[in-house]
């Protein structure tokens, strides 16, 4: 791993990663109980009040943690360069995320103003604060791949997400007026394309490629990274300004849709061709792949449509980008990252000679596997939602539920194990093979 210039001794301390990543299951199977529980009324249009609850629970209160942490992780180990100010932001990422996520929730199946006010505050403080702590650290990264090059930019398109959402909540807590459409376009395209879609396939051009032994994007697709989401989605934003329902606007969106397709594309190809298809969770990368090419093609295809698909297609594309493109790759990586990280800190805390669990005996590779297919079956029935909202809704939501509650308890487990090989000094030494071969002597004589 070191021929890829990745920088272990840099890694933060452990609670600046797990106060972040260890919540964020909990808050997804928040918005399936959500889903399960709450009013099916207008589903499946993606403007019903549960849709809308759902999303933002699912996107701020678990999508938005985890990806924040991993950066608080990522930029020292990989880049070189710590985000300052993250050990005391660190703590506040869940807890803030989860009281915006759940006004929101709370305003849009409730239709009270004070909630959205609520969500506007804790939002626009936290998005843009961690995006301009992550453009500090940004300024120092040297900009050699599509890693680092995503990572030097990334807190760009999270603080104009959280700004643009901050004014929408604003709005529609009545704290001023404003015309909604241009500003829930770029809230949307900034969120998707500029924050998830570009910080999931920058980051994967390093970590497919490390855990999943897949081969790399062409060099140049890698080359065009991250840029190729940011600049078609910065004309975008200028034309909507401008005149938000002309052609040209939706040409600009259409030049970044071809973009997110081609390389969604080249990731399932390469996935394909993965040598570590045994892996429990590879499963999960393949199908966010697909997911990410299907909500582009099918984003293509929404304004052509009749009337009658509108809604089902709107539904489609937002469950394969949110959940296809964003659950099931983050899913992915926790099961990767955090057995990894707890072993990574164990050794370096424990002495030279202590014995430290392997990955394996961290998070158990079955329990992964259970787990992924549990939460492909709860992204099947959302897909197959429109057929039956009511009853798809219920099923879907609490298998949502189940497998976000699962992955949860896995992480608890991973950090039981942390804690209890450092109170105990490691696990037991190993016995001698000369011993050992004595005892079973005396054992069979």
């Amino acid at each position: 791993m070191k021929a890829i210039g990745l920088d272990y001794e840099r890694a933060p301390r452990p609670g600046v990663v797990f106060g972040c990543l260890l919540p964020a299951p909990w808050l997804g199977a928040a918005a399936g109980v959500l889903l399960a529980l709450g009013p099916v009324a207008g589903l499946p249009d993606r403007f019903a009040p549960l849709a809308l609850a759902a999303v933002h629970v699912l996107a701020l209160g678990m999508l938005l943690p985890v990806m924040l942490g991993a950066l608080f992780q990522m930029m020292p180990v990989v880049a070189g360069v710590a985000v300052p100010g993250s050990g005391r932001v660190a703590p506040l990422v869940a807890l803030t995320a989860g009281i915006a996520a759940g006004a929101l929730a709370a305003g849009f199946l409730d239709g009270g103003t004070m909630p959205f006010r609520l969500a506007a505050l804790a939002g626009g403080l936290l998005l843009p604060l961690a995006g301009g702590l992550l453009l500090l650290a940004g300024r120092r990264v040297a900009m050699v791949d599509a890693t680092t090059r995503t990572l030097a930019g990334i807190g760009a398109p999270l603080a104009l997400t959280g700004l643009l959402g901050a004014a929408l909540a604003g709005l529609f807590g009545g704290l001023w007026s404003a015309s909604p459409s241009p500003l829930l376009a770029l809230h949307v395209a900034w969120g998707l394309g500029g924050w998830l879609a570009a910080l999931v396939t920058g980051i994967a051009t390093t970590v497919l490629p490390m855990f999943w032994q897949a081969p790399r994007l062409p060099r140049w697709l890698e080359r065009c990274l991250p840029w190729g989401h940011w600049v078609p989605l910065l004309g975008f934003s200028a034309l909507v300004v401008v005149q938000p329902e002309g052609k040209i606007t939706r040409w600009a969106l259409l030049a970044w849709l071809a973009f997110a397709a081609v390389t969604a594309g080249f990731m399932l190809a390469g996935m394909l061709r993965a040598r570590r298809r045994h892996d429990p969770v590879w499963l999960l990368w393949p199908v966010a792949a697909a997911s990410m090419l299907a909500a582009a093609l099918l984003a293509v295809a929404l304004p052509h449509a009749s009337a009658d698909w509108q809604a089902t297609l709107s539904w489609w594309v937002g469950t394969l980008a949110l959940i296809g493109g964003g659950v099931l790759p983050m899913t992915a990586m926790l099961g990767k990252i955090v057995p990894f990280l707890v072993w990574l800190h164990l050794r370096r805390l424990l002495p030279p000679r202590a014995r430290v669990p392997a990955m394996q005996a961290i998070i158990s590779p079955d329990a992964q596997r259970r787990q992924a297919w549990l939460l492909l079956a709860a992204f099947a029935m959302l897909l197959a939602l429109p057929l039956a909202p009511a009853w798809l809704a219920r099923a879907g939501g609490l298998a949502l539920a189940l497998a976000n509650g699962w992955l949860g308890l896995q992480l608890l487990k991973a950090l039981h194990c942390m804690r209890a090989m450092r109170a105990r000094g490691g696990l037991p030494p190993r016995k001698p093979f000369v011993e050992t071969a004595q005892a079973g002597k005396t054992h069979h004589g």
